[in-house]
């Protein structure tokens, strides 16, 4: 047989009741009338079959059954003001979550983010760094960053830039291979390329610069290393093992650095671009408005860097 439970307003009067000692206690704790808190004292006696009060002079107390029957339901209570002090916690705290893709986190956002924190010194900001992702109802994320069609899949997304990339290396691989900045003498250099995967079949390859630089047929290109994630590409670039065709957005700290260097001022454009999406409730944080404003700002000088940007 199914157990049916009280009335939530008549557990919450018990509650009051056993815990302030008196009616009308309980009746100013819940800014109700003395009268309200008898009716659903009695409603809950109805309800589970039993005398829960007993008369002791003018007052009147619970009995011992009761008494039992009040600390289990004090500890439902208490577990549900925990819950409402969490959840109100986490609306109210300035606390943002960010996820992408590891390079776009490590190389493109991570060097810009101390920006956004000067301004918002109490804004606490969790980054992850995942291919995976995220649930597209967006409960435990705030923001995603990612790239292509897979910004379909959320409520809300805007487009932030379509990158470029262009061959660089490092200082000390130029000093070894100064034809390095010759397009048909770099092919037969060490090169390092990066696999997307099977899900991006038209991302720019060693093959395809080559053939924008006008060789109609590139013979097979020595490959030094292949990766799966650009920036240990970049790092193995930056170690000296290599040309790589690097992402505007993601070398240009190396670039200022002199880690990098860029071999040529020809750029191919990236097929899709990267996007900042979030879910239905996201902006109803101050912060989050002001999380999504800047990055909407800080990349316009990426828009309007590559020629093909739409």
């Amino acid at each position: 047989m199914k157990t049916l439970l009280p009335p939530l307003r008549a557990l919450q009067a018990f509650e009051a009741f056993g815990r302030l000692g008196s009616v009308n206690a309980a009746a100013s704790a819940l800014g109700v009338t003395s009268g309200a808190i008898s009716q659903q004292l009695r409603l809950l006696e109805e309800h589970v079959g039993a005398v829960l009060l007993v008369k002791d002079g003018r007052r009147a107390t619970l009995t011992p059954a009761a008494r039992t029957y009040h600390g289990l339901i004090s500890q439902g209570f208490g577990r549900l003001m925990l819950a409402q002090d969490y959840i109100l916690s986490h609306r109210q705290s300035e606390e943002l979550t960010v996820s992408g893709f590891p390079t776009m986190m490590s190389h493109f956002l991570n060097p810009r983010l101390a920006e956004f924190q000067t301004m918002h010194k109490k804004v606490a900001i969790r980054v992850i760094a995942t291919h995976q992702e995220a649930d597209p109802s967006m409960l435990e994320n705030t923001f995603r960053l990612t790239y292509g069609e897979a910004s379909q899949q959320y409520t809300h997304s805007r487009v932030l830039y379509t990158d470029h990339c262009f061959p660089v290396c490092s200082p000390a691989f130029l000093d070894r291979y100064p034809q390095a900045r010759d397009p048909a003498k770099l092919i037969d250099l060490p090169l390092i390329g990066i696999d997307w995967g099977k899900s991006y079949t038209t991302e720019p390859h060693w093959r395809d610069w080559f053939t924008a630089q006008g060789s109609e047929d590139p013979p097979a290109i020595r490959q030094a290393a292949v990766y799966s994630v650009s920036g240990l590409a970049l790092q193995a670039a930056i170690a000296g093992q290599g040309a790589v065709l690097g992402q505007a957005s993601f070398v240009r700290e190396d670039l200022r650095t002199g880690r990098l260097i860029r071999l040529s001022d020809d750029s191919l454009s990236m097929p899709d671009p990267y996007h900042i999406c979030w879910g239905a409730t996201t902006l109803e944080q101050p912060v989050a408005r002001d999380f999504l404003n800047w990055l909407v700002l800080i990349t316009k000088p990426l828009r309007s860097a590559n020629p093909q940007q739409d």
